[in-house]
């Protein structure tokens, strides 16, 4: 499979949106609380339009969204971002797609922020290991209070 990882653009929407909601389906996270029920899902490529926010799509040959990768302001912790809607679909896992994604995340949070926060969930077991091979360690509590409260296991980066 070749993939191309490059941004977000407006025709990638739908694809993101299937995306997400596909992965959380599959973990069982299609409910309040998490990513499902974020009013800008469909949105993307406008929610993640500023100067200090950027979101990455990997698409196949057929140019599909395979998985995709934000970088955004955390509201409220200065100097903090937030890895945001990571997730590959079970075709690309093991590829190196993801780690594709996570590089070109950190290398633009780099220029913007000090620090890198994510959210997840404790049956994501891989994703877990996968965050902390890049320096994430694991935190009690996150920095501010966020929408996604169903999330229950939460990381910290220095950038």
């Amino acid at each position: 499979m070749s993939v191309t990882i490059r941004p977000i653009e407006p025709r990638d929407n739908a694809g993101v949106e299937q995306l997400i909601r596909t992965c959380l389906i599959e973990f069982g996270a299609n409910h309040a609380g998490t990513a499902w029920a974020d009013p800008d899902l469909g949105r993307y490529s406008e929610v993640y339009s500023t100067p200090d926010s950027r979101y990455w799509v990997a698409v196949d040959e057929n140019d599909a969204v395979v998985g995709g990768v934000g970088i955004g302001p955390l509201p409220g912790a200065d100097g903090v971002c937030e890895l945001q809607k990571m997730y590959c679909l079970p075709q690309t896992r093991g590829t190196g797609v993801a780690h594709r994604l996570m590089e070109e995340a950190l290398a633009f949070a780099v220029r913007y922020y000090k620090q890198c926060y994510l959210e997840t969930l404790s049956n994501m077991v891989a994703a877990q290991r996968f965050y902390e091979k890049y320096g994430f360690c694991r935190v009690d509590a996150p920095p501010v209070k966020t929408a996604h409260f169903a999330c229950d296991v939460r990381y910290l980066r220095e950038l």
